[in-house]
């Protein structure tokens, strides 16, 4: 693998983005190819023999295309499928759970931990158990929040309709008494203002996109991967899905004008 190979990312739709502008914040010197599986969002819901068919066709395609390093960034994929593709590729692989587990018990006083998921990563209990391996003592109250994918996918993310389903998914946890919430999905924090605010006051949201590029930027440095550059490199955008309506989502969430965005078959 050569430190100049990009990194690929990938993702049941759009929610990697995350952490794409993460990456761009904090590695813009790494080249990223991106691939968004659009086409077959939501994930959440499909059986994990499924989910893990097509984590499989993403990875063997950047497999194909010479990546050095994979972020699996999708909490549903990295769920079920993280260990198979380890075991099935050369290349370093980074799941979203495991990181953003690690910073919510560091972050929580109380030890009181929300999960919030698609209904695949939440009936996976992958966090109870990422969280439990760094604290047996921690609480965790999960909730699965169907809508929010779709709201992301569809673009709806800045509208008063976003806030109301927000408000009214996160209805079971108003008694709860937590300190931290990790948004368990990547699409999540594209909704993370309206998340914010029907939340408790005080409680530290902690995003999984974040904590993951800490992780690869780790990983680069110990196994000397990282790109020696001081010239931002530009990320290449595929989707499997409706090109058009994806590059307005990567316009608008990353702030870049006229991207590289193409259509892929798997």
């Amino acid at each position: 693998m050569e430190v100049d190979s990009p990194i690929g990312i990938i993702d049941s739709g759009a929610g990697g983005l995350t952490v794409v502008k993460e990456m761009l914040r904090r590695l813009p010197q790494e080249p990223i190819i991106y691939i968004g599986d659009n086409a077959r969002c939501p994930y959440g819901p499909r059986p994990a023999e499924e989910v893990k068919e097509f984590t499989t066709e993403m990875v063997s395609k950047l497999s194909d295309m010479g990546i050095k390093m994979l972020i699996i960034a999708c909490n549903t994929a990295t769920a079920v499928a993280l260990d198979d593709i380890r075991a099935q590729f050369p290349f370093p692989v980074v799941g979203v759970i495991v990181p953003g587990a690690r910073a919510a018990v560091q972050g929580s006083r109380l030890g009181n931990i929300a999960v919030l998921g698609t209904a695949g990563t939440i009936n996976s209990g992958a966090y109870e158990d990422a969280i439990r391996g760094f604290s047996t003592n921690s609480v965790v109250y999960p909730l699965a929040c169907p809508e929010f994918v779709p709201i992301v996918e569809s673009g709806q993310y800045h509208t008063e309709y976003a806030s109301e389903v927000v408000e009214r998914t996160l209805l079971p946890l108003a008694d709860v008494p937590f300190d931290a919430a990790i948004l368990g999905c990547t699409h999540y924090p594209l909704l993370q203002e309206h998340i914010a605010k029907h939340l408790p006051a005080g409680v530290q949201i902690i995003s999984s996109a974040v904590e993951t590029v800490r992780d690869v930027e780790a990983i680069l440095q110990e196994k000397q991967l990282a790109r020696q550059s001081n010239q931002p490199a530009e990320p290449v955008f595929y989707s499997t899905g409706e090109v058009d309506a994806f590059r307005l989502i990567v316009e608008d969430w990353l702030s870049i004008d006229g991207p590289d965005v193409r259509h892929i078959v798997l």
